[in-house]
């Protein structure tokens, strides 16, 4: 078989482990490591997908591992990040969904190229975010994209998606809604020239007038996003975590005015469609979880959102612990909660 037919490396009876950052352990039948595009469309070409289970795996930063995994895994490790073109509205540039993500972001500012600043240290690949149209500190990724090309592990159809064919909303897009339809292969984005620094969340300008900084550059954001970051989140090279763990709910105006006249507290966020986003970080730690553990899985101590890895936990110790916050916020605030992770053999209820 030449090297353009080539099929993807196969790791039988693989371990997981080391593969999620929650250090949740779990073995899958199969695991591909999928490093080019064609490697993807020649393992689809000879059947290996048809009638077996299967799902994608990019940084594994945002996965619950539930359970072992009877079928394939497809790891994603498409690499690559260029400039396709330069004009009078900003920069395009491409990156293989393989590269990491965090990576990604701080050549682009190194290039002279902003607009990712705010999603600095954002654990993950380029891949995985349009899946989950990250967010942070008032950007989301959806407002900087500029296009994808996925192939479709069913039929094998190459195609481009549009913004719009992404359907991108609050932490979700069409891939959440077609799970283990699409591989995305390549992601673009574009970088406004006409850029001005988003400091609109206090953290980040308190941040940066603390460092004397009053006209930021997209570097000097990046440095101040990545320091808040280091200060609220565990680094899961030392704690297992998968990150933010609940969305921050939408409710509709008769709720949160309830919720803000009982609590005044509580940070709202009014939105454009008339709901208003809570803060789930507040919720949850008014509901006496935030540095409480249920076994081996943690709240942790410095966020509320994150759910941390003690020391041998597994995946339905993490499902328990979900569970039960999520009775707790909805028993005292009538809020209901929802895990951003994707769960693989198992759910938090």
């Amino acid at each position: 078989m030449s090297s353009a037919e080539a099929l993807p490396e196969c790791v039988p009876d693989a371990d997981l482990s080391a593969l999620n950052t929650f250090r949740l352990p779990a073995r899958a039948s199969i695991l591909l490591r999928i490093r080019s595009e064609d490697e993807l469309l020649r393992l689809i070409a000879v059947g290996h997908l048809k009638g077996r289970p299967h799902f994608v795996l990019g940084g594994g930063s945002n996965l619950v591992l539930a359970g072992d995994f009877d079928g394939i895994v497809l790891k994603v490790e498409i690499d690559g990040r260029r400039l396709v073109t330069e004009g009078e509205a900003g920069w395009l540039v491409e990156a293989g969904a393989g590269e990491a993500w965090h990576d990604f972001v701080r050549w682009t500012v190194a290039q002279g190229w902003p607009g990712l600043e705010n999603l600095s240290l954002i654990p993950g690949t380029v891949g995985a975010a349009p899946i989950q149209n990250i967010g942070a500190y008032g950007v989301e990724m959806a407002d900087r994209f500029a296009g994808l090309d996925a192939v479709d592990l069913e039929t094998g159809e190459r195609r481009v998606f549009s913004a719009e064919d992404c359907r991108f909303g609050y932490r979700d897009s069409v891939f959440k809604h077609e799970a283990g339809r699409w591989l995305v292969t390549r992601v673009r984005f574009l970088l406004p020239r006409a850029w001005a620094p988003d400091v609109r969340y206090g953290e980040v300008g308190a941040e940066l007038a603390a460092r004397g900084i009053e006209l930021p550059t997209a570097l000097q954001v990046s440095d101040a996003v990545i320091a808040i970051r280091r200060r609220k989140l565990p680094d899961p090279a030392e704690i297992g975590n998968a990150g933010s763990f609940f969305k921050n709910p939408l409710v509709d105006a008769g709720l949160a005015g309830q919720l803000r006249a009982a609590h005044p507290a509580l940070p709202q966020y009014p939105q454009a469609d008339g709901r208003v986003k809570l803060a789930a970080g507040w919720l949850i730690e008014h509901a006496g979880w935030k540095g409480r553990d249920l076994g081996a899985v943690g709240c942790y101590e410095r966020q509320a959102l994150v759910l941390v890895n003690r020391g041998g936990a597994r995946g339905e110790d993490v499902c328990r612990m979900a569970g039960r916050i999520c009775d707790d916020v909805r028993a005292r605030f009538g809020v209901a909660l929802e895990p951003e992770p994707v769960f693989i053999g198992g759910n938090p209820r």
